[in-house]
């Protein structure tokens, strides 16, 4: 999954070599990519690529998973597509139904004709992971349909139900129409348009203006006005006056939890906060709800810090990074899009005694004498330590000042 993300643990050199790699990796991508948007469908077989958009008539065969588009061409040209957004993760990309993209002098019969374009994407990859969820799936597919102001049709591939109604709010908003199941057609769809797959960004949950008319600001404007939250803009302190500002804690039960949660909620009611402890699970709408009243957002480094999206403008978002080789991932999933969303960012990085690793392994042990090579055996041997058997136990005294910190943001 993410095996390149330790390139921070490796010698100069190396980190060059990976750089100048993924750099020609980028660059060919590209490539495919324009070729297929810009001169579709005149052209030769393609690799496999992610995105296409094509602004001829296409007719999108489920039973097949082929979307062909019509060519006088007497040569029938093709190109395959996994329609998911983490192009370059490989193991995503298994998840990922192929779909093929054919030109045809003669194409199949209409059985259900649509009257506006189509947007078909995958909801395998890692969804059902929030972080993936909105970095991978929704907040591209924000990119690709919102500019059609509802009049759009999804269709998907892998379809999860349940993940479907997760997002519900989300996709009513992006799309008048019942999303269509295409695994389970036999019927062939004809569209005036289509863009098949979606165009992704190169950061973690951010939109990059110089290549959208929307911005992430729009994007959490949007998400504000899915869940109907009502809180714009974090409290405001002023000297004298007794409002308290609402501190959220984000607990979790099995990994990467604080062990003394409510001693840190403690110490936060002794210097003013009005504190709540919830765990980011079971109904979405409802925790958007509460992290929307919130003014400081608190979280052990993880996929639910994802929720920061709903937080008010303004609001101050608190990172705890555990022991062992994070700043990395702190930094790319979490700071830099909270400070693109407007947020003010804490970061607080836990000392080995604040973890409980140092209760599983010896002193002399490389999991707590040299994170870095755990890192090097790849992604799941790190996550399997780092991640998974690691819980924090926050140094009160040291942590104050961060609580102290957020305070002193919310006055500005």
């Amino acid at each position: 999954m993410y095996n390149y993300i330790f390139a921070r643990s490796f010698k100069k050199r190396e980190q060059k070599q990976l750089k100048f790699k993924w750099m020609a990796l980028l660059c060919f991508s590209l490539i495919a990519l324009s070729l297929c948007a810009m001169f579709k469908p005149y052209l030769g077989p393609l690799p496999a690529a992610y995105f296409c958009e094509i602004n001829n008539d296409i007719r999108i065969d489920g039973s097949s998973a082929t979307v062909f588009i019509a060519s006088s061409l007497a040569d029938q040209t093709e190109w395959i597509i996994r329609p998911y957004a983490r192009k370059y993760d490989h193991v995503a990309m298994k998840r990922v139904n192929e779909w093929s993209v054919k030109s045809a002098a003669s194409l199949l019969q209409c059985n259900q004709n649509h009257s506006v374009p189509a947007i078909l994407f995958s909801n395998g990859g890692y969804a059902g992971n929030i972080f993936h969820d909105f970095s991978d799936i929704i907040i591209p597919l924000y990119i690709n349909s919102r500019q059609f102001n509802g009049q759009v049709q999804f269709v998907i591939t892998n379809k999860q139900s349940w993940w479907i109604n997760k997002y519900q709010n989300i996709l009513k908003k992006l799309s008048r129409y019942d999303i269509i199941d295409i695994d389970n057609q036999d019927d062939i769809h004809c569209f005036p348009r289509g863009i098949i797959g979606l165009k992704r960004h190169d950061r973690e949950l951010n939109i990059n203006s110089s290549e959208s008319p929307y911005s992430i600001k729009d994007f959490r404007q949007f998400i504000r006005s899915s869940y109907s939250l009502q809180k714009p803009a974090a409290i405001r302190l002023r000297d004298g006056e007794k409002k308290k500002p609402r501190l959220l804690i984000v607990s979790r039960k099995r990994t990467r939890a604080f062990t003394n949660a409510e001693e840190i909620a403690q110490m936060g009611r002794r210097l003013g906060f009005n504190v709540v402890v919830a765990e980011a699970n079971g109904n979405l709408s409802r925790f958007a709800e509460t992290v929307n009243s919130c003014d400081v957002f608190l979280a052990v480094h993880g996929t639910a810090m994802t929720n920061m999206i709903f937080l008010p403008e303004n609001a101050v978002f608190i990172q705890v990074v555990p022991f062992g080789g994070f700043a990395w991932l702190a930094r790319t999933d979490y700071e830099e899009p909270a400070k693109a969303m407007k947020l003010r960012y804490l970061e607080y990085k836990i000392k080995l005694d604040e973890s409980t690793l140092i209760q599983q392994y010896p002193l002399d042990h490389q999991v707590i004498r040299d994170p870095s090579s755990i890192g090097k055996q790849g992604w799941n041997a790190f996550r399997s330590v780092y991640m998974v058997q690691q819980n924090v136990k926050v140094d009160l005294n040291r942590f104050r000042s961060t609580l102290l910190k957020a305070l002193e943001l919310l006055h500005q």
